[in-house]
């Protein structure tokens, strides 16, 4: 079941996500180009766009991109952020009822946001908008949990001090692609990395949907937690976020 606030879950969080979310790698863009046939002019809807983090990468190589967000918040922030492109169209829209035409682009993406789809009604809503043997391509920056002393004890604390942690946390996100794609997804997987002084440690972890806002009494003894775990851990002033960016690309039947 989906969190009740889902489209508003970032609203009050949106200057740390722009600020402290990690962007994707280019490679992400040359396997597209590789293996679906990505060109400068696919037209392409990026779903859930939020502030616009994957379609910057898509922007920057060419294509028309419509970032569909439903937070009004996030939308404002995407249009400030890439405004300035010719080819970036702003929709106020979700997965399910995107507002786009039928039959109208090439490519469909989501980065960071399918988990929080109804994925059923999603599916039929790509194949209403994408044109025939146009492509979906699902991408997650899964943020590493046991790989550095630091990202071990960085997950313990999220496990004690987030708010639905839990249940929203990475492994909930794929469970089902398999379905959406009726198994026949492709997969390529990229390494991506962050370093980060304490005020981009605390941006990063202010800017999740499950860090208690400001009013909780959770956050300042998360707070006080957090600047322990970065004391210990940091070198030279900084520690790393490590990611795997996961994708799964594939056309609907």
């Amino acid at each position: 079941m989906k969190p009740a606030n889902v489209l508003t879950r970032f609203s009050d969080r949106v200057d740390d996500y722009v600020k402290y979310r990690p962007g994707y790698p280019p490679a992400v863009i040359q396997v597209l180009q590789r293996r679906c046939s990505l060109t400068p002019a696919a037209i392409v809807a990026d779903i859930g766009s939020g502030p616009g983090n994957f379609a910057r990468l898509l922007l920057e190589n060419g294509n028309q991109v419509f970032a569909v967000e439903p937070n009004a918040e996030m939308r404002a922030a995407g249009q400030q952020l890439l405004g300035n492109f010719e080819t970036y169209h702003s929709v106020d829209g979700k997965a399910e009822e995107t507002s786009l035409a039928s039959s109208s682009v090439d490519f469909v993406t989501a980065a960071q946001a399918f988990h929080w789809f109804d994925w059923p009604r999603t599916k039929a809503e790509f194949r209403r908008i994408l044109r025939p043997s146009g492509w979906v391509v699902l991408v997650w920056n899964e943020r590493l949990t046991d790989t550095t002393a630091f990202l071990r004890d960085y997950e313990t604390l999220l496990l004690e001090y987030g708010n639905d942690y839990k249940e929203v946390r990475h492994e909930h996100s794929y469970k089902n692609i398999g379905d959406f794609f009726c198994e026949k997804q492709q997969q390529s997987h990229f390494e991506n990395r962050q370093l980060f002084d304490f005020d981009g440690v605390r941006g990063r972890l202010l800017s999740s949907s499950y860090a208690p806002a400001a009013d909780s009494p959770l956050r300042e003894p998360m707070l006080r937690e957090l600047q322990r775990l970065f004391d210990k851990h940091q070198q030279n002033g900084q520690v790393s976020f490590d990611y795997e960016v996961r994708m799964y690309f594939g056309q609907l039947e």
